[in-house]
């Protein structure tokens, strides 16, 4: 797809039909969105193809809104859905964005963004944008701080996810719960893709992501210069033996005192021998009842976001223990004591975490 020679083009021909450049008059009086609610299923199909001279078309009002902000990328164009009397909120916002850097903006009919798109849910709003790459850690080196600086520092690692989907939900928790930095190994990991960049809602255009080519030496140079390596693993089984020399914690137990690099493993296997063995200790999260064969783990982004939560809620200033105090107490539910006891009475597991920091762990 030809990029258009300038914003004042007459038209832009799109799927064998002409529209017109976006004009001043339909600004005006238009509601947002909604359209879209009933067509999530459509969600699920082929990732979104890539326009001519090496761009790609990110597609979302969320990604492309905070793409602009972030200015990162080159943006060719942007696209409107037709058919709107006036833009408000952010659409408005979007398109005085779009404007304020001169970007050419055109108002192609909704059937034929869903061609552009391939039925992705985009909102009415795509551009063609240069892609998005992680920087090489290499170029963060000169950012890193010392495990002094500050206890309570936590890096998410991510070695090997390839579904896009998972990806973006990854970033999008690790976005809102305050995770410092991003790593993830350039080997069989899944590009920042558009569709990464719809499922983490734009986090991925705001926040940096690095790679690595050898992610368990990144680890074990990390453990070095003082930092905790946790890596992640299922509920304790035959694979994972209670007499494994990496101490295993339920999440629940996991005290965080001191700069941690939390590792995430590929969805089918999980962490590698290599990076596993660069692990100081490993996490879990413990299940609420007997599981039957096949249920007995999480996806991995439900799985994230659980065990970033237990750990970002330990940072002074987190909401949840002031809203703790105030919730009533239901006599029929044990106590939060008693939960703890049941998980540290849990086979397979270790005792508790101030017991394995005093065991060297």
């Amino acid at each position: 797809m030809a990029l258009a020679p300038a914003a004042g083009a007459a038209t832009w021909r799109c799927c064998g039909h002409f529209t017109r450049p976006f004009s001043q008059a339909t600004r005006r009086g238009a509601r947002p969105g909604g359209e879209e609610l009933g067509r999530l299923l459509l969600d699920d199909l082929g990732s979104v193809p890539r326009p001519a001279g090496g761009l790609e078309l990110l597609f979302g009002l969320s990604p492309c809104l905070l793409a602009l902000r972030a200015a990162r990328r080159r943006v060719a164009r942007l696209l409107i859905q037709a058919g709107r009397s006036g833009l408000e909120g952010q659409r408005a916002e979007l398109l005085r964005a779009a404007e304020a850097r001169t970007i050419p903006v055109l108002r192609p009919r909704r059937r034929e963004l869903d061609v552009l798109c391939r039925h992705q849910v985009h909102q009415g709003v795509c551009m063609e944008v240069s892609p998005l790459r992680p920087r090489p850690w290499a170029e963060a080196e000169a950012e890193k701080a010392r495990p002094g600086d500050d206890p309570q520092q936590l890096w998410l690692v991510l070695e090997g996810l390839q579904d896009p989907r998972n990806l973006g939900a990854v970033l999008r928790s690790a976005h809102f719960l305050g995770v410092d930095k991003v790593i993830t190994s350039r080997r069989n990991s899944c590009p920042l893709t558009p569709v990464v960049s719809k499922a983490s809602a734009g986090a991925m255009e705001v926040m940096d992501v690095f790679s690595t080519d050898d992610l368990a030496g990144f680890l074990q140079a990390r453990a070095r210069q003082g930092w905790l390596v946790a890596g992640t693993v299922g509920c304790p089984g035959p694979e994972i033996t209670p007499s494994s020399k990496i101490p295993i914690t339920s999440c629940l137990e996991f005290l965080w005192d001191r700069p941690t690099l939390l590792v995430l493993g590929n969805e089918g296997s999980g962490l590698s021998r290599e990076v596993q063995a660069s692990c100081q200790l490993l996490l879990t999260i413990l299940p609420g009842r007997q599981l039957p064969p096949g249920l007995e783990s999480l996806n991995v982004s439900v799985a994230a976001g659980i065990l970033l939560h237990s750990i970002c809620s330990q940072r002074k200033g987190f909401p949840v223990e002031g809203d703790r105090e105030q919730l009533p107490q239901d006599p029929q539910h044990p106590s939060a004591a008693s939960e703890a006891a049941s998980v540290a009475r849990h086979p397979g597991l270790s005792s508790g975490s101030e017991e394995k920091r005093q065991d060297g762990g």
